[in-house]
C-alpha cells in the first residue's frame, strides 16, 4: 500500500494489529491521529497505559477489576451459588447488558482449538473446577459462543461438572450458530438466559 510518510508507518503497523482493523483502516486511524495533533495523541497514550497499568484480572473470575475481586465477585446480591461460564470479558458485559442473569461469572480466555493450538491446559479450566468443589455451586451456566469449538468445550466442561453433581445449564439456541455474544442484541440474550436447558 502507497504510503508517502514512511514515519507514519510503524503507527500503522501497531493499529493493524488490532482485532478487526486491516491496514486501510489502520492508515485512516493513523491519519486521524495525525490531524487531532500532540494533545490529543498524548492522552490517548496516557490512557492506554494508565489502562494497562491499572486493570488487571480478578484473581476468583478472571473478569476485568481494578480491584483484587471484581464488582460482580464482591456483590453480595449476586447468587453466590451459580456461574456463568463464558469465553472471554466481552461477553460478560454483553450478558450483563441484558440484566438477566444474577450469579458470578468465570472467564476461560477462550475455547478448545486443537487446530489453533488451544488445549484445556490453556484455559481457566482448572479454576472453574476449583471453584465449584471450594464455593457451593449449585448450577454452572454454560454461555459459550455457538461455534464448533464452543460446543466441544461445553462438552468437555459438563463432563467434569455432571461428575460432581452439579446442575450444568447452557443458554437456549434462540442465539443462531456461529454467532458471538458480543454482538447479540440485549434482548436476545436475555432471552436465552431466562430459556437456559440443562445439558
Amino acid at each position: 500500500m502507497y504510503n508517502a510518510l514512511p514515519a507514519l508507518e510503524p503507527l500503522i503497523e501497531q493499529l493493524n494489529k488490532l482485532p478487526g482493523i486491516g491496514k486501510k483502516s489502520a492508515q485512516r486511524l493513523a491519519l486521524f491521529i495525525l490531524k487531532r495533533g500532540s494533545v490529543y495523541a498524548e492522552a490517548l497514550v496516557d490512557a492506554i497505559v494508565h489502562t494497562t497499568q491499572d486493570i488487571h484480572f480478578c484473581k476468583r473470575c478472571f473478569n476485568l477489576t481494578e480491584q483484587e475481586y471484581c464488582n460482580i465477585c464482591n456483590d453480595t446480591k449476586r447468587d453466590s451459588h451459580k456461574i456463568c461460564v463464558v469465553e472471554d470479558v466481552v461477553d460478560v458485559m454483553a450478558i450483563e447488558s441484558a440484566g438477566e442473569f444474577d450469579g458470578r461469572y468465570h472467564v476461560l480466555g477462550g475455547v478448545i482449538s486443537p487446530l489453533a493450538g488451544v488445549l484445556p491446559a490453556d484455559l481457566k479450566i482448572d479454576e472453574l473446577l476449583r471453584r465449584v468443589d471450594e464455593e457451593d455451586i449449585a448450577e454452572v451456566l454454560l454461555a459459550l459462543n455457538l461455534s464448533t469449538e464452543g460446543e466441544a468445550t461445553m462438552i468437555y466442561l459438563s463432563q467434569f461438572l455432571k461428575e460432581k453433581g452439579i446442575e450444568v445449564t447452557q443458554i437456549a439456541y434462540g442465539i443462531p450458530m456461529g454467532s458471538q455474544l458480543e454482538f447479540i442484541d440485549q434482548t436476545t440474550i436475555g432471552r436465552a438466559i431466562a430459556s437456559r436447558q440443562k445439558l
